[in-house]
């Protein structure tokens, strides 16, 4: 790792409208939290099933990938703390178009994912009390949150602090217990060794491609830290320390746990998927209760998200309209909030719950479709700004590069080169070739109309 420490006084956020409430401990919690979403908790059993023990490698090259795309991010947001994050980053570097497309592609994908989530989290509910209805309890998440995130933003910092606090609780007694197991020192357990591991690439090369799309999209919501450092009490320190120790989390949590379930766990057991691999693993173990343990903290964990998509989504929306590139509306501020923005982002998502009821084998079904290879376009936009940014940094302004990106420029291209390889294999497997169109077809729509914009406003 290379880093250089801060000559003189440390930038600001752009955002001086915006209240800077967020404490360092609620940066640290959100950083910690945000790569423990329902994703790895419930998605990944049909990542395990698909690839069997070879999972670990699949989250192991995804987890290379998003620790490179983090610290360039790192880097220029440590530069240049903005609430728009990597949209802001792709203006400055790239011209406003970039930002416009990035940034509004962000906005859609934060808000239906807090649609989603709203649905997985009543569904839980649903589950422990069968009379009631599913969309109720959406809407009663929604307005909680929504109301959180219209009050001062140390009440979102607060609420995370605690969901992240938990989330962090469950999977470190998970990975201990897990340990212990397998090191045969459990109480009433007996260690299962390597029997587990022996069929290490069941499905072959397209299993282990099916496992690693998986991952790839499973460390989702790790942006949130950079947008939210723009309100802290210090920008700068509080991105250098999320980003830095970002290798070690990822490490621990995501692979970590793969690796403790495929070894506790058959791969081929119906209940990785069923039930989701920590219920099955904590089964296997004779943990009594493990499953409604379980449902408590995925219920959590998406809460968890609800909570912070509806803030991101805001804050990118508010700083695409700070930059002019959206209407003047959302840009609102009372109380250092952007409270339309808030609300309209609530909104939105909501109306994806709706859809989910009324329209769920078309026009939901396309949105999700839209949606599925944001995150990698998004991850494109950033290791280009990178690049860019950089040189200019070093010949402007070395003194606001507190963090540094490793191996500069040929680990920023290795990330590329990653991404355009995810791109591929995204084509080739049928059930992500329609996800990457859409999300292609979405995404060009917006760099045209940013661009027509960009020409508008530069004859202006």
């Amino acid at each position: 790792m290379s880093n250089s420490t801060t000559t003189g006084k440390p930038p600001q956020s752009d955002d001086a409208s915006l209240s800077h409430g967020l404490k360092q401990r609620h940066l640290s919690m959100i950083a910690l939290g945000g790569v423990i979403g329902a994703g790895l908790f419930v998605g990944s059993g049909a990542g395990i099933a698909a690839a069997g023990p070879s999972i670990v490698v699949a989250y192991t090259l995804s987890g290379l990938l998003v620790m490179l795309v983090m610290r360039m991010l790192g880097e220029m947001s440590a530069a240049y703390p903005s609430s728009g994050s990597f949209s802001a980053h792709a203006e400055r570097a790239i011209g406003p178009w970039a930002g416009f497309t990035a940034g509004w592609a962000f906005w859609v994908l934060l808000c239906t994912a807090v649609g989603l989530e709203g649905i997985g989290a009543a569904h839980i509910v649903h589950g422990w009390l069968p009379g009631t209805p599913e969309w109720a309890w959406v809407a009663l998440f929604m307005v909680v949150f929504c109301g959180t995130n219209l009050a001062a933003v140390k009440n979102f910092g607060e609420f995370e602090f605690w969901f992240a606090a938990l989330k962090v609780g469950a999977i470190s007694l998970f990975l201990v217990l897990g340990v212990l197991a397998i090191a045969g020192i459990l109480p009433g357990t007996d260690s299962p060794g390597t029997s587990h591991l022996g069929d290490f690439l069941p499905n072959g090369g397209n299993g282990l491609i099916i496992g690693l799309l998986a991952s790839v999209f499973a460390y989702g919501g790790l942006e949130t830290v950079t947008i939210a450092a723009a309100e802290s009490e210090n920008p700068v320190k509080g991105v250098a320390s999320a980003v830095r120790t970002a290798m070690w989390r990822i490490a621990l949590f995501y692979i970590g746990s793969m690796a403790v379930i495929v070894t506790l766990v058959p791969w081929d057991s119906k209940e990785v998927v069923e039930k989701g691999p920590y219920v099955a693993a904590l089964d296997e173990l004779g943990i009594p209760g493990a499953g409604q343990l379980m449902n408590v903290v995925v219920l959590v964990a998406l809460l968890s998200a609800m909570n912070a998509n509806i803030y991101g989504a805001s804050r990118i929306g508010y700083s695409l309209v700070e930059r002019g590139q959206g209407p003047k509306a959302l840009g609102r501020v009372s109380g250092g909030v952007p409270r339309i923005a808030v609300l309209v982002s609530s909104l939105f998502g909501f109306g994806c719950v709706l859809l989910s009821y009324w329209r769920p084998d078309d026009v939901f079904s396309w949105l999700l479709n839209m949606i599925g290879a944001v995150i990698l376009v998004v991850w494109i936009f950033i290791a280009v700004s990178q690049l860019r940014l950089r040189r200019r940094l070093e010949r402007e302004a070395p003194g606001k590069l507190v963090v540094r990106m490793w191996g500069f420029p040929y680990l920023t291209w290795v990330a590329l080169a990653g991404m355009a390889a995810v791109f591929v294999l995204m084509a080739r497997e049928p059930d992500t070739r329609v996800q990457l169109y859409s999300t292609g077809g979405m995404t060009l729509v917006l760099a045209a109309a940013g661009y027509a914009r960009q020409r508008r406003r530069a004859r202006g």
